[in-house]
């Protein structure tokens, strides 16, 4: 019988506490959320390896390391909103769930949702709601949120994400730059977005977050 919680242990030894990520409140939802409960049964046996899990469809599970440095950059504190977008099973959103007073996840296909919300229900994550809609889209309806974590790599940001962002709130988001994944921290400074780096990472690009080529003769 595989021994998860060991290998939950040691992903957060061996991954997430040598990427320089130490606020503990992360490094306990780590190691309490079981990463195996929150991907498919075929990729259960590899739930802990230090790479991007792929779902398939261009979607994937970002690395233990990715998602860490990511929510630790966000900072995220106890009575914050966060918007969750493509938690695809909802490993990220339960992880969240502990950091902050309420999460909100947003996934395309609606099998996806449902298996996510049991999956966040099962692990006790009573503070996540899971909705159905196209990831560029957001999550309107339940915000404005104090930050927001993009899951997966963009080459373009919509308008209607930010404008989903409270004022003095903040953006967790990974840009295609290059052959380069970049991830930067955005803050709504007065309506604008000012953006900070953080740190390179890699992951697919999201459905509806890709760059449409412009139009020439």
């Amino acid at each position: 019988m595989t021994d998860f919680a060991a290998r939950r242990t040691m992903m957060v030894d061996t991954q997430v506490r040598p990427s320089d990520v130490t606020k503990f409140p992360i490094i306990d939802a780590m190691l309490r959320v079981p990463r195996e409960a929150f991907v498919p049964e075929r990729l259960r046996e590899v739930a802990y390896l230090g790479e991007n899990l792929d779902l398939g469809g261009g979607r994937a599970v970002l690395a233990p390391r990715t998602l860490a440095k990511m929510l630790d950059a966000l900072d995220i504190e106890g009575d914050d909103l966060v918007l969750d977008i493509g938690p695809g099973h909802g490993y990220s959103a339960a992880v969240i769930a502990r950091l902050a007073e309420a999460v909100v996840g947003v996934e395309d296909d609606a099998a996806l949702v449902e298996e996510a919300q049991r999956a966040l229900g099962e692990a006790g994550a009573d503070n996540v709601v899971m909705t159905e809609g196209a990831l560029s889209g957001g999550a309107p309806d339940h915000g404005p949120y104090d930050a927001i974590l993009v899951e997966g790599a963009v080459e373009h940001l919509p308008g209607a994400i930010i404008d989903q962002l409270k004022e003095g709130g903040r953006i967790g988001c990974m840009f295609v730059e290059g052959a380069l994944g970049v991830v930067r921290i955005g803050y709504k400074i007065d309506g604008h977005m000012n953006w900070r780096f953080a740190f390179n990472a890699g992951a697919p690009v999201l459905p509806g977050f890709e760059r449409h080529a412009a139009f020439t003769l």
